[in-house]
């Protein structure tokens, strides 16, 4: 037999069910005695039965979710069997459910990721939620919170699920909204209705539908030249309100930028910072338009564009230049002032003030600047030239501009001077004196005569000759005697001169340049001959007759100092060559006479005696002062006579020498009269040469 209860789920332990002895109708007694047993096919037991009473119970806690799930039909196995007879009982009980189950959703947050270029009515599973309960207490509804963007639609299964979808109605813009919050109801049909609730945080993913915006259409910078590399120009400010890749920018330089512009500037691709790489030159540029691109990281790429413009501030740093336009690096030297010598070019690369330019040269030269037009000079001669004076010059033009501070550029232009002939032979002495040896060597150099001629080459070259001296002896011709080298200026003998003929001679020596016409000048030479001892003395009285000796006769009472006779002796020298001295070298008495030094007189030193001889031979010698002296002997023969004369000369002494006595003396006068007058006059003209 079967026997079906109805059990409502969650009954406490020990809850009634039924009553088996009165639904088998049968006595409880013979319930107890027939040993009544709860069988099970599984190891729970859900029912229990007390055989004395015939009540079922409910022994645990039944949950109908737990015990059947989702199946609407769902009995618990338990079967009664009793014995004597055996007899089997099935009992359907099936738990009744009620709400006691909300719905539940898998996690408390939803984050779904939509692309927001998602076309429009695009739908996006919802993850659905779970109910335990059966009949009208499982889930029946979903309800959406309220959005501009989003609508709910409900997917039914033929099994009775219920999944909901998210439907997009309205297009979705990251950059308006990146994050939509959404709630998501789930409501069973129980009464009162359960429900439950999870949030939906839907990320818009991000599409690259937005291009890098500069912060300005076009940026200024003002930058100095000759700026040191790495200074800062400027830093650009893109922004893309995309994110990702898609909002990540990159700066560079466009590709319209010339290549030169490229090398001064160079632009940091993460931080838009655009420096400087090379050389900022006010003259070559004053503007640079700098044309930038930024670009993102999305795929299509977008870009966008802007303009840089920076001005370069000109500074002083450019020196002025000074160009040649003519110059004549040679210069003849008696050039009038005034005359041009350079034509000159200046310019300033730098502009304004700093681009003017002022020229100067040194008032120390003999040129100066003559401005010509605004940027031309001429170079002139100021003063007369002399290249004797100065042959060279270096002219240094000094170019500064008006910057501050100044800057400047020297440029030297070497001037040669060109020679002329303007100058004349110059001696070195205005005269010359020459003192020369009598019986010199023909040939022998007597003097070298020599001029300087400031001027160059051809002007410069000098030659000699001898010319008359006015005023001199006509006969005494001093080319006769001498000779010069044209261009050395020695004078050479070419006779020896001889004291004795001639004591003086003067002459003129011209110089002559190679110059034309030629320029001369001319010179006194005094030669003054200088005696040699080459004459020997010559013995005028008393002359010997030839191979003998000369006699003389005195009386033997001759008294002391008693003259008996004087040597004269001539020296055609002069000078200490014709100083003579009187030697007695030999006698027979030597005690008995004496010569003079000086006057050559013999006189008798003591009185005769009977025992002295009555000859005697005396030998005189007559010596002068030069070097080696040239003595000529005279002997003398002294015979003592008693009735001759106390100072008795001899025959021939007296012939020869009868008036001739006077004579001598005025001969030795006259020579020491022109001896003296020419030394005078010598000391003279020494004494003007000095002063």
């Amino acid at each position: 037999a079967q026997i079906r209860y109805s059990i409502p789920e969650e009954l406490t332990r020990g809850a009634f069910v039924g009553n088996i002895a009165k639904d088998l109708g049968t006595d409880v007694a013979k319930l107890a005695a027939a040993n009544l047993q709860v069988l099970s096919d599984s190891d729970s037991q859900y029912f229990s039965v007390n055989v004395n009473t015939g009540v079922i119970m409910v022994p645990p806690r039944i949950d109908r979710e737990q015990l059947c799930g989702q199946n609407p039909r769902c009995f618990p196995p338990p079967k009664l069997a009793i014995e004597n007879p055996v007899e089997f009982y099935r009992i359907e009980a099936p738990p009744l459910g009620i709400n006691d189950n909300p719905p539940e959703f898998p996690s408390e947050e939803v984050p779904p990721r939509i692309y927001e270029l998602a076309s429009l009515g695009a739908r996006f599973p919802i993850q659905p939620a779970q109910d335990p309960d059966v009949g009208t207490n499982t889930l029946q509804t979903y309800h959406l919170s309220a959005n501009e963007n989003f609508n709910l639609n409900v997917k039914a299964r033929t099994d009775g699920g219920k999944f909901p979808e998210l439907v997009l109605e309205r297009a979705l813009d990251r950059e308006l909204r990146a994050f939509h919050h959404l709630v998501l109801t789930a409501e069973d049909g129980g009464s009162p209705p359960k429900s439950s609730k999870t949030r939906i945080t839907i990320q818009v993913l991000d599409a690259n539908d937005n291009h890098p915006v500069f912060d300005r259409p076009s940026y200024g910078a003002r930058l100095v030249e000759n700026s040191p590399l790495g200074t800062l120009v400027v830093k650009l400010n893109a922004t893309d309100v995309d994110e990702g890749p898609n909002g990540d920018i990159r700066y560079s330089l466009s590709s319209h930028n010339s290549a030169a512009l490229r090398q001064i500037f160079a632009i940091d691709e993460q931080t838009g910072e655009i420096r400087v790489q090379g050389n900022l030159d006010f003259e070559e540029a004053t503007v640079y338009e700098i044309e930038v691109e930024a670009k993102d990281m999305g795929s299509p790429t977008m870009e966008e564009h802007c303009s840089v413009v920076v001005e370069i501030t000109d500074v002083n740093d450019n020196a002025p230049e000074v160009i040649l336009t003519s110059f004549s690096s040679s210069l003849s030297e008696d050039a009038l002032p005034g005359t041009v010598v350079a034509v000159i070019h200046v310019r300033d690369r730098d502009s304004g003030e700093q681009g003017k330019v002022q020229c100067h040269v040194s008032p120390d030269l003999p040129f100066q600047l003559r401005k010509d037009y605004e940027h031309q000079y001429s170079l002139l001669t100021s003063t007369r030239l002399d290249r004797e004076h100065v042959a060279y010059y270096n002219v240094t033009i000094s170019a500064s501009d008006l910057g501050s501070p100044p800057l400047s550029r020297h440029t030297v232009l070497p001037i040669a001077l060109a020679d002329v002939n303007d100058n004349a032979p110059q001696f070195e002495q205005v005269s010359y004196e020459v003192l020369v040896a009598e019986n010199n060597p023909v040939g022998s150099m007597l003097v070298t005569v020599s001029a300087a001629d400031p001027d160059l080459e051809q002007n410069s070259r000098l030659s000699y000759s001898i010319l008359r001296a006015g005023g001199t002896d006509p006969g005494l011709d001093p080319t006769r005697y001498l000779s010069i080298h044209p261009t050395s200026g020695q004078v050479s003998a070419k006779l020896p001169f001889d004291y004795e003929q001639t004591t003086y001679l003067q002459f003129h020596v011209e110089v002559s340049d190679g110059g034309s016409p030629a320029l001369r000048n001319r010179t006194l030479v005094h030669v003054f001959i200088v005696d040699q001892n080459d004459n020997a003395p010559w013995v005028h009285f008393p002359r010997p007759p030839p191979d003998s000796a000369t006699q003389f006769r005195i009386s033997s009472l001759t008294v002391p100092p008693a003259l008996i006779t004087k040597v004269v002796a001539i020296d055609a020298d002069s000078g200490r060559n014709a100083w003579l001295s009187y030697h007695l070298v030999e006698a027979t008495d030597p005690g008995l006479f004496s010569v003079s030094l000086r006057s050559g007189e013999i006189r008798i030193t003591r009185a005769l005696q009977e025992m002295d001889a009555s000859a005697h031979e005396l030998l005189v010698v007559v010596r002068d002062a030069g070097e080696p002296p040239l003595p000529p002997p005279i002997t003398l023969v002294v015979l003592v006579e008693e009735k001759g004369p106390e100072a008795l000369q001899g025959s021939e002494g007296r012939a020869t020498d009868s008036g001739g006595l006077p004579s001598i003396t005025l001969y030795l006068i006259v020579s020491l009269v022109l001896i003296s007058t020419v030394s005078l006059v010598g000391l003279a003209a020494l004494g003007v040469r000095c002063l």
